[in-house]
């Protein structure tokens, strides 16, 4: 496993396993249970996917010791005030039954991500979470929470994929010497991801699957990735991607399978902001 050295020092696993999408319980304990296993040691999960309980389970039963494994987590924004982070902050340690959080984070960047943002520094200082930093703000959003807050967030984790790549939004962490982390990395398998001839013509050369060689190309990117599975083969297959380099010629190619297409939704749609967020924030005013 290679890690990454976040702003603030500490250390990241530049591969981890996510569980978006995994709301059963038992399925979830089950996938992270086969993770651990497996060799992960980057566990993602959020309040807003409602299984940081099986999440929890799952590290505890592992036999895996506590410092070994990083565990993320993310505040909702039915939580973005600075009362009501700091009480979405303890209820996600005590689902997970965990005394601290290697990694937390404002899951969106709407509504009062300044109050928010406060709870999770005075969280930092007080040993709750190791590292603080933010999911899916745009370079505005990021500079404008630095500005106006005394902590760098350490994460930006983004959608990133070979058809959505976000080159401005990663150059931009790179510039702030913030960690960009990628979600959906797989595209959800749109667009026939795992069958794309391109990807397949780089994978035959190194013997490696279309997965891998994403993988691999955010990687040598410089990005974190959580890809999700919950078949234990596939998982295992996700973290060998450590024994090849991506050619230049083949990064390149890589780049220009670009759509610049997110394949969930536009995060600065007024319309969609309003019906996925509006009534959680709306809540936080009545």
């Amino acid at each position: 496993m290679d890690y990454v050295t976040l702003n603030d020092g500490n250390q990241m696993p530049q591969l981890g396993f996510g569980v978006f999408q995994v709301p059963d319980f038992n399925q979830a304990e089950q996938a992270v249970s086969d993770a651990l296993e497996v060799g992960y040691r980057l566990i993602d999960t959020a309040a807003a996917y409602g299984n940081e309980a099986a999440v929890g389970n799952a590290i505890k039963k592992s036999g895996v010791n506590r410092e070994e494994v990083f565990v993320t987590s993310k505040l909702w924004v039915d939580h973005f005030t600075y009362e009501k982070a700091k009480q979405g902050i303890d209820d996600s340690l005590t689902k997970l039954g965990l005394d601290y959080l290697d990694l937390y984070l404002l899951h969106q960047p709407y509504g009062d991500t300044a109050g928010a943002w406060r709870a999770l520094e005075e969280a930092q200082q007080a040993g709750k979470i190791k590292s603080i930093g933010v999911s899916n703000f745009a370079p505005d959003q990021l500079m404008n929470l630095e500005l106006m807050s005394h902590t760098k967030p350490a994460v930006n984790q983004i959608e990133v994929s070979p058809w959505y790549q976000e080159d401005t939004v990663v150059k931009f962490n790179q510039q702030q010497a913030i960690q960009t982390e990628a979600w959906a990395p797989f595209a959800e398998g749109k667009h026939d991801i795992f069958t794309n001839e391109t990807i397949a013509q780089i994978g035959q050369k190194y013997g490696k699957s279309n997965g891998q060689v994403i993988l691999r190309w955010l990687l040598q990117r410089g990005i974190v990735a959580i890809p999700k599975s919950i078949h234990k083969a596939r998982m295992a297959e996700n973290l060998a991607v450590f024994d090849f380099n991506l050619s230049a010629d083949d990064m390149a190619a890589m780049n220009e399978l670009d759509k610049n297409e997110s394949q969930f939704f536009d995060h600065h749609d007024p319309a969609a902001i309003e019906s996925i967020f509006g009534s959680s924030l709306r809540a936080l005013k009545e």
